[in-house]
């Protein structure tokens, strides 16, 4: 690491420990005479203008304590005083929790630096999968979930027997608001909005909550509403053998984010001891990106040297890629249960939910343009002072002194964006559609100190979709049909230069992809008509696949309450069949191919809690818990060459075996006060079957079809490797300083810090970090609330971690990693009166530059950079 990351998690480590001896100092002028109160009443997350933070955080340590398991919670009060727009950002706030970004914007979370598909995810506490672009993971996408819609968010990091098994590291509930969360009429809502400082695109955010019920019955409809307009800087590279820059990206996005969501509840209560209601709960995100990415070939060029600092060069090949592309990611989730009491203790809880998810990828324009001619290439100088920011001087390339040659010619200040003699226009689409159905139900009853409850679970899933792909069967038919007079590069570059703050030393302009796009579909549309096109053959058929899951499951579990403590133990059993449908190919033969596995799987558990004081709290857990593998690594589909030698064989692995773990936690908690805690907690997991892309031989008669025997052939996948080991050390702080003298009574400060590692083994490799893992995660705050007045400075940083790695066979070289950053969030709350709040945030302070580098940062992979965020508004509560 560089010496800058070096100093930075110096300060971090300084920083934590003066919270400590704050925290310390501050138990000491407490002592006993402020101990935490359980009984204290419980507040709802709900935007109340004088229920300030702590009032919130003391709803959420309650929670905390009194819990069964080892469960971290933020409560949505705490989320609105964050600038935390989806459900990931507000997450990342909790101890282990770190956040992976997507051009600057938070989309999936990592518990414990685990990979993403470790953790799985329910709302109300009923289990949904995630279906992510081309089927890549089952892991939930959280930008698709606005934080305003959600009543709290719990981090279980231990299981018990009543919690789904598919979580390695940790499950997550997302609780949505409910008409009885408070009595009587309840309007609540924001306006807001700002502006992006890279670009000055405009933010703008809404959202509005209604709520009304009295003893009996319960209504409640929300809506939120989140857009920005983004400009992302961003530079690519790549080396050749001697790891000398064999050429670099030069890349402009533009593009349009929205976050949108709704809910609906009903609740009926015919008496205190039953509940019916009916949830609807609506996410969507949407990306619409315009793409303007130039590549300099550097190591294509006719002539000149490259070196590690620099180089001289004639006629350097240029490639422009141009799109206008849509993502769209939808959740539509419908609930109907009931919860109801009976005499001697007994409990019943049911549920019965439908979960539509889709993701969608529709790029119906990648315009590629080539040089043939020589003489459109530029020559060029250019210099690494800095790594991240190749910086070039143009000229023109001309011939030679001599026939066959080309030499440099006159300066030039800018990218000739016309200067291609050759393009291609594709369109590339991905759809995956999920739908399933679960039904649960929990039975309890409480007998004296024991607690007994059993539940069965059964869960439906279907599956439709394909990877991401370029067939090429698609590119031979398009090649002839779109000449070259067709969606020529200089019919489309404007006048507006690129907004960037990256330096390059050349001028670059944008391209109208819309019309770009527009265009593309009105050729195809022109062809299609006339029999040269067939929109169907835009997905090959080794990228689809369907897949039929069902999942049965049973569990008991007992809790034992003695003096001091609690023990809860029991076992969850669950039962996996699945159906996997595909095509395989060889040459131009197309062969269906269905696989089915079966399985039956024991997750026993036990977490026993022992109050050591008033104040303490000892808890311990021992688990076992499973990842499935991702929907697109488990698909029949394969692409098989028979011409090579030996033959290959490139797709889906669909006998891939689960991941299963056993893990132990423990934690110590010290509760301050009802809204102040200290707490120390480790963990430990071994996880067999890991993950991992490999290349292996066929061993089985999977793909002989046309009386080929395909056994030995190359086979190219996901595997599973041996064993792997993943474990840490958890320090959380919260205190609230209301002894100290007015005003400073209204300070706070929060703190968590991770200490992170692990690796697992392959056939061909020992100790490989797993993705993701970032050694030291940190998130602090200092805010104070007093007079209206809700201020908030909140810090998060993590370390450089392993993002892709490297080499089929998972050598060490070529490992891209990411490098350690830090985000910087102030939020500022002033209360008018009972009812206005006047609000401003101001995100991502530092303006921190994103980079993926490939074995040391003198190698960036990848720099990217959005800038920083202002957003400011009114909230209301009627």
């Amino acid at each position: 690491m560089n010496r800058r990351a070096d100093l930075r998690r110096a300060a971090l480590a300084g920083l934590s420990l003066l919270a400590l001896s704050a925290g310390a100092a501050s138990a000491q002028v407490q002592g006993a005479s402020q101990p935490a109160d359980p009984e204290a009443p419980v507040v709802t997350g709900e935007v109340v203008i004088f229920a300030p933070l702590r009032d919130s955080q003391t709803a959420a340590l309650r929670e905390q304590r009194q819990a069964d398991n080892l469960v971290n919670v933020i409560a949505s009060d705490t989320v609105g005083r964050f600038p935390d727009q989806n459900s990931a950002a507000a997450l990342s706030r909790l101890p282990a929790v770190a956040v992976q970004r997507d051009q600057g914007q938070e989309r999936y979370i990592q518990v414990r630096g685990a990979p993403n598909r470790w953790t799985s995810v329910s709302f109300d506490g009923v289990p949904v999968i995630g279906v992510d672009e081309g089927g890549a993971g089952r892991a939930f996408r959280f930008d698709a979930v606005p934080a305003v819609i959600l009543r709290s968010l719990a981090v279980n990091k231990s299981l018990t027997p009543d919690l789904p098994a598919e979580a390695v590291v940790a499950q997550i509930d997302l609780r949505t608001y409910s008409p009885f969360d408070r009595r009587g009429t309840d309007l609540q809502g924001e306006l807001g909005l700002g502006r992006m400082n890279l670009g000055g695109g405009e933010q703008r955010q809404g959202s509005l909550r209604g709520a009304w019920s009295n003893d009996t019955f319960g209504v409640m409809a929300a809506v939120s509403h989140y857009r920005r307009a983004q400009i992302t800087d961003n530079r690519e590279f790549a080396y050749d053998a001697a790891r000398v820059l064999s050429s670099f990206d030069a890349r402009n996005y533009r593009l349009q984010r929205e976050n949108n969501g709704a809910a609906m509840g009903l609740s009926w209560r015919p008496s205190d001891d039953h509940e019916f209601f009916l949830k609807w709960v609506y996410s969507e995100f949407k990306d619409d990106e315009e793409r303007n990415h130039y590549t300099f070939q550097l190591g294509s060029a006719l002539s000149g040297t490259r070196g590690a600092t620099g180089g001289e060069l004639v006629g350097v090949p240029v490639r422009s890629t141009a799109q206008f592309g849509e993502y769209r990611t939808k959740n539509a989730l419908t609930t109907l249960g009931g919860e109801h009491g009976f005499a001697d203790g007994w409990r019943f809880s049911w549920r019965l939910n439908n979960a539509k998810m889709s993701n969608d990828t529709n790029l119906p324009l990648l315009l590629q343009n080539q040089q043939f001619n020589r003489l459109l290439r530029p020559s060029l100088s250019y210099r690494l002072d800095d790594p991240n920011f190749p910086t070039i001087k143009l000229y023109k390339t001309i011939n030679g002194s001599t026939a066959g040659t080309y030499a440099r010619g006159e300066a030039l200040t800018a990218v000739d964006q016309g200067a291609f003699d050759f393009n291609i226009g594709l369109p590339i689409v991905s759809e995956i559609e999920g739908d399933s159905w679960t039904a649960k139900g929990d039975l309890s009853r409480e007998n004296d100190r024991w607690t007994f409850k059993a539940g069965y679970q059964y869960d439906q899933r279907e599956i439709d979709g394909n990877t991401i792909g370029q067939p090429t069967v698609l590119l031979s038919a398009l090649l002839p049909a779109i000449g070259q007079a067709d969606l020529k590069a200089a019919d489309y570059v404007t006048t507006k230069a690129w907004e960037t703050d990256f330096p390059l030393g050349a001028t670059l302009n944008y391209l109208d992809n819309r019309r770009l796009r527009k265009d593309l579909e009105t050729k195809l549309q022109t062809l299609a008509a006339a029999g040269r096109y067939n929109p169907s053959s835009i997905i090959a058929p080794t990228s689809r696949y369907a897949i039929d899951e069902k999942l049965t499951a049973g569990y008991g579990m007992a809790k034992l309450g003695f003096d001091g403590g609690q023990v809860v133990f029991g076992a969850r059993v669950e039962h996996m069949k699945q159906k996997i449908a595909g095509f395989i190919q060889a040459g131009t033969t197309v062969t269906p191919l269905v696989i089915e596995n079966d399985y039956t799987d024991i997750f026993p558990s036990v977490n026993a809690k022992f109050d050591l004081g008033q104040d303490m709290v000892l808890r311990g857990a021992v688990q076992r818990g499973v990842a499935r593998p991702s929907f697109g690594a488990i698909r029949t589909g394969a692409s098989i060459n028979d011409t090579s030698a030996p033959g290959t064989v490139s797709g889906g692995n669909p006998r891939l075996k689960p991941e299963y773990t056993w893990g132990a936690d423990v934690s110590f908690e010290y509760y301050l006060s009802s809204d102040s805690v200290l707490s120390l907690g480790g963990f430990y997991r071994d996880v067999d079957n890991v993950l991992y892309d490999a290349r292996t031989k066929v061993a089985d008669d999977t793909y002989d079809a046309g009386g080929i025997d395909r056994t030995g052939y190359d086979f190219i996948s996901t595997l599973n490797g041996s064993n792997g080991k993943l474990y840490g050390v958890e320090l959380n702080y919260q205190q609230n300083f209301r002894q100290l003298p007015s005003p400073w009574d209204g300070l706070g400060v929060s703190g968590n810090l991770a200490l992170l590692d692990g690796e697992f083994d392959t056939p061909a490799r020992k100790g490989a970090p797993f993705p993701g893992t970032s050694k030291t995660v940190v998130n602090t705050a200092l805010s104070y609330e007093k007079y209206g007045l809700s201020a908030r400075l909140s810090y998060q940083w993590r370390d450089d971690w392993a993002d892709t790695l490297g080499g089929l066979g998972l050598g060490s070289g070529g490992d891209e990693f990411r490098k350690a950053y830090g985000n910087l969030d102030l939020t500022l709350r002033y209360a008018l009166n009972a009812r206005l709040t006047l609000f401003a945030d101001a995100s991502n302070l530092t303006n921190e530059t994103y980079i993926a580098y490939e074995g040391d940062t003198k190698h960036p992979s990848e720099v990217e950079q959005i800038g920083r965020r202002f957003m400011a508004g009114l909230r209301f509560n009627f």
